[in-house]
């Protein structure tokens, strides 16, 4: 049987046709990758934040805890460099007993909280803890 050109012409536009689907299909895909990192970056941010303020409230606390005399009231600190503000607060708490009995007194509770951006969100962290007010003096 003989060729004829109208036969061969159909041929043509499927290999058109399968490139611009080929495209099509490569457009979504590097898409949907574009969009899996974007993601994974995003987290990673938020991870880094996370852990930058865990550290500035750690070592906050640090800092109150070790003070020689402590005395009721708060205490502020801004950190503009990283869009941090850390409030240390000192509460004398009323004296309790222990499990033998015994009364503690001079026991303080000590509040150190972060408010910082997340985003356009201000979000706060808050780390709590008890000391015993004689504990740093002679």
């Amino acid at each position: 049987m003989k060729v004829t050109p109208a036969m061969s012409r159909p041929a043509r536009g499927y290999l058109l046709l399968e490139v611009v689907l080929a495209m099509g299909i490569f457009a979504l895909a590097a898409t949907g990758f574009t969009i899996a990192l974007q993601k994974a970056a995003d987290a990673s941010d938020m991870a880094a934040r996370e852990m930058q303020v865990t550290r500035m409230l750690q070592s906050s606390l640090d800092a109150a805890i070790s003070i020689p005399v402590l005395e009721e009231g708060e205490a502020s600190e801004k950190f503009e460099e990283r869009g941090m503000e850390i409030v240390t607060k000192y509460e004398k708490m009323e004296e309790m007993e222990n499990q033998d009995g015994q009364l503690l007194q001079e026991m303080w509770r000590i509040t150190v909280t972060a408010y910082f951006l997340q985003g356009n969100t201000e979000l706060s962290r808050t780390a709590v803890t008890w000391r015993y007010g004689r504990l740093y003096q002679p």
